[in-house]
């Protein structure tokens, strides 16, 4: 696979938060070892391939292109033990985004007896089950699957599952903890590279402060969301930036221009260039790092400056969201 990236490094940027990042890597993974092309995947490392494309496509609200790769998923969903058990762990969320939660039920539950001894980081197979029966009005399955998850979380020591399984078991619970659990998963997710999990258990925590009515939660509550919304439009994660700007309204606040709605005026070229000169490259770094001249470089920038209304790599650093 020489200059095509690893499945588990594109796996890895996607968890870190850098979905976008980790979403093109995916792609170009897809292009020359998808299951259509000459030299596909084995079956485990395809179903794990696809399944992390679903959840990128669902993570921005491309429900379309989601719904095409789980097609892709189809014939692996017989596979035996983690194969086909990633297949339909995949299948159920395209399920349950469109609705249908008795077939996301029926995918999640099959992918539970498939691999029942999955690590929770491959298949966190019980918290998309527990969120399913919740929304088929089954609250008490959707509770013991959730505790049962947290409780496997803890012993598997992964901070990442724990979090996960802390945010499922604060959507279903139905008592007064439901904002200890969340506060407890930010407090266990501290010093992780997760950005997009943690903009989800902020968004949710938010929601719920809201609902106390505390003099002090508005502020708490604002905070969390400027996070999450400053992530969620970087990475154009659509569905989590509809939340936040629903209860920013709610706060009476208006949302703030997100990086994707300067980007969106550049070419590909132009805001490959943009992204590395506001991490701090030189001209001369991103033209060897893109193989092409200083020259063009420059070309590029000036159409970039131009076409944002800014005149430094200091203000581009800025109008982009990230710090040189």
């Amino acid at each position: 696979m020489a200059g095509v990236p690893s499945l588990q490094s594109a796996i890895a940027r996607v968890r870190a938060g850098a979905l976008g990042e980790g979403l093109e890597q995916l792609l170009a993974l897809h292009a020359t070892h998808g299951p259509d092309s000459p030299e596909p995947l084995p079956d485990i490392e395809l179903a794990t391939l696809l399944s992390a494309l679903v959840d990128c496509r669902l993570a921005r609200g491309d429900l379309a292109n989601a719904m095409t790769t789980g097609e892709e998923l189809t014939p692996l969903l017989a596979g035996p033990g983690l194969t086909g058990a990633i297949a339909h762990l995949a299948k159920g969320e395209v399920a349950a985004a469109l609705g249908d939660t008795e077939a996301a039920v029926g995918h999640f539950a099959a992918a539970g007896q498939l691999a029942p001894d999955a690590p929770l980081d491959a298949l966190p197979w019980r918290a998309s089950a527990a969120l399913a029966h919740l929304r088929n009005g089954n609250a008490r399955a959707a509770s013991e699957l959730a505790h049962e998850h947290v409780e496997l979380a803890r012993r598997s020591g992964s901070p990442y599952a724990m979090a996960g399984a802390l945010r499922a078991l604060a959507a279903v619970d139905t008592g007064p903890d439901r904002i200890q659990h969340l506060l407890r998963a930010r407090a266990v997710l501290a010093g992780t590279e997760a950005d997009r999990l943690s903009a989800q258990i902020d968004t949710d925590l938010a929601g719920l402060l809201l609902l106390t009515h505390a003099p002090e939660a508005q502020d708490r509550a604002l905070a969390l969301l400027r996070s999450a919304e400053e992530h969620a439009g970087r990475q154009e994660l659509w569905p989590l930036q509809g939340r936040v700007r629903r209860l920013l309204d709610r706060l009476g606040q208006q949302p703030r221009r997100v990086q994707t709605e300067a980007m969106a005026a550049l070419t590909a070229s132009e805001r490959r260039v943009a992204r590395m000169a506001a991490e701090g490259l030189t001209n001369r770094q991103i033209a060897a790092e893109l193989v092409v001249t200083v020259k063009a470089v420059e070309w590029h920038l000036s159409h970039v400056y131009r076409k944002l209304g800014i005149s430094s790599r200091t203000n581009l650093s800025a109008t982009l969201g990230v710090s040189v």
